[in-house]
């Protein structure tokens, strides 16, 4: 497993504590610094997980403005809250990561989804995020 994919599951761990204790991510994000600072094994996921979930904090407004935008029958609170995460990660990624190309932001989205959510979740996130990068 990539160093990136190891930060993306990282950042999703942070945003869904975030989202599910309904704690702001900069507090739960200093928690795991803390820990990230006596693993040394984990620093160069870390660098990146650190990097998403900041990029989240600072663009959150315009995000879910196109989550709430293109998904279909879902509003934002409705849908599971790892949906939620995931597709925030990979729209971040895909708007303002300019290193990472929307098929991968995309197909790793997809990938968290289908491990970590609802039978359904793999193609929902699919389907939002297929909808963003054909307008952006």
């Amino acid at each position: 497993m990539s160093a990136r994919t190891k930060a993306r599951k990282r950042a999703l761990d942070i945003l869904f504590q975030a989202d599910v204790r309904l704690e702001e991510p900069g507090v739960i994000l200093a928690a795991e610094a803390r820990r990230a600072a006596s693993e040394p094994s984990r620093e160069s996921s870390w660098l990146y997980a650190r990097e998403i979930v900041d990029g989240v904090i600072d663009h959150r407004d315009a995000i879910d403005e196109l989550i709430a935008t293109y998904s279909r029958d879902w509003t934002i609170a409705r849908m599971p809250a790892v949906d939620r995460a995931v597709l925030r990660i990979a729209i971040w990624e895909m708007l303002y990561n300019d290193e990472v190309p929307a098929a991968v932001a995309i197909d790793e989205a997809v990938t968290l989804a289908k491990e970590f959510s609802t039978d359904e979740s793999g193609s929902f996130v699919n389907g939002v995020l297929g909808r963003v990068s054909r307008t952006s």
